[in-house]
């Protein structure tokens, strides 16, 4: 049960309403090209709009170093952000200073306005209690929508919320009660498909789900940790070699927890990281020694697909290869399709794995999408995500 207040809880008629969005969208020349987390902040957004509040909208972009950046500026989302709630959005190139502070004074029911880029403050990410106190004074109430964002400690995240009724936004608790609801009461068979580069990454993640899942699907770069530590060698293949013994506790772990840990069969593997590489397909423990393995091969997908076609509840973070050179996409699309094909609960943890359905028009073919790579995997880990942490409990407000 979510145990946080929500902005339904709030009383928002009439109240400036500071607002912390996930922004963070990709752009190409100044353009917008994927709103998706956009239209993830709308239904609170929407909500706001209909109670009267006058909405204040705070959101970073990229990662500018401290200071103004116009590579990084968030002006190209405002009339994207307009069109998709059919009323005007005012944006101003300020975040805390006397203009952004007056426009929100002057906000009447309804209206909103989107600030300019918080991380070209250096205070955000220190979480400088002055620079969080400047955020609040434009507000009278504060909502956290950003779940992307909730597992840093930033000052627009946690730090904001130690001067204003805080509440999360309805994005925000989905997220939660989403992921949640994954170790609570999964319908079985629960599979797990684990990949990206690197496992250090995950190695929390992956010790919860050993302990929840009936089988977990081991690919991406992070794989090849897993093959040393089963003693096989991995050529020019991405290696944490700190983090062997760690995979070797893995794997005895899933072993006394009778979780089924797959590793893959086979690899496609290449003379270089390059998309017109010279390709071949090896064994799991043939990778030629000056070759890298890019993909899941063939025969591991095969195998991955029949462990997914009788499931019941999948979580996916992560892709099975180099999703993005064509040479080395088969995997990842493989395991996708098998995912939305299958008449499981998919839950997909964000970043690449999101990145990789939207490639493969995918996307409205699974149950729930997080907007939260990082976030979701603190969260499912049992790590605290100091943005929902700082949030005021039901009963406060």
């Amino acid at each position: 049960m979510f145990s946080k207040s929500v902005v339904t809880d709030l009383p928002v008629t009439g109240k400036r309403v500071v607002v912390r969005v996930d922004f963070n969208v990709p752009l190409e020349g100044g353009v917008v090209v994927d709103d998706a987390r956009i239209r993830a902040a709308l239904p609170t957004l929407q909500f706001l709009i209909e109670q009267g509040a006058r909405v204040i909208l705070i959101s970073h972009l990229g990662r500018p170093a401290g200071a103004p950046d116009p590579a990084y500026s968030l002006a190209p989302v405002a009339p994207v952000l307009s069109g998709l709630l059919g009323r005007p959005v005012r944006f101003v190139a300020d975040t805390v200073g006397p203009e952004a502070l007056a426009l929100s004074r002057a906000l009447g029911d309804g209206e909103v306005l989107l600030l300019e880029n918080v991380r070209f403050y250096p205070g955000e990410k220190a979480n400088d209690p002055d620079f969080a106190r400047k955020l609040a004074d434009l507000g009278e109430l504060y909502v956290n929508d950003a779940f992307g964002t909730a597992h840093r400690a930033h000052a627009s995240t946690a730090g904001i919320a130690q001067y204003l009724p805080a509440a999360a936004g309805l994005l925000m608790a989905r997220e939660i009660e989403t992921l949640g609801a994954l170790f609570a009461d999964p319908k079985r068979p629960f599979v797990a498909v684990l990949g990206g580069s690197k496992v250090s990454d995950k190695l929390g993640v992956i010790r919860k789900l050993i302990e929840v899942v009936d089988t977990l699907l081991i690919g991406g770069g992070m794989a090849f940790t897993f093959e040393a530590a089963r003693g096989n060698g991995v050529g020019a293949s991405l290696l944490e070699a700190d983090w062997v013994d760690p995979c070797r506790e893995l794997l005895a772990l899933a072993d006394e927890k009778n979780c089924q840990l797959l590793l893959p069969d086979d690899y496609v593997v290449a003379d270089a990281f390059a998309p017109d590489a010279a390709t071949q397909v090896v064994a799991a423990d043939g990778i030629p020694e000056s070759w890298m393995g890019l993909d899941v091969g063939p025969a591991t997908t095969q195998r991955y697909q029949a462990v997914l076609a009788s499931a019941s509840t999948v979580f996916w973070n992560g892709p099975m290869g180099v999703f993005e050179m064509p040479a080395f996409a088969a995997g990842t699309r493989k395991v996708a399709e098998a995912i939305c094909e299958s008449d499981a609960t998919s839950v997909i943890g964000g970043g690449d794995s999101a990145a990789a359905l939207a490639a493969f028009g995918l996307t409205d073919k699974v149950s729930f999408i997080s907007t939260g790579g990082g976030a979701s995997m603190k969260l499912l880990e049992g790590a605290e995500l100091p943005g929902l942490a700082a949030l005021d409990d039901t009963e406060r407000i």
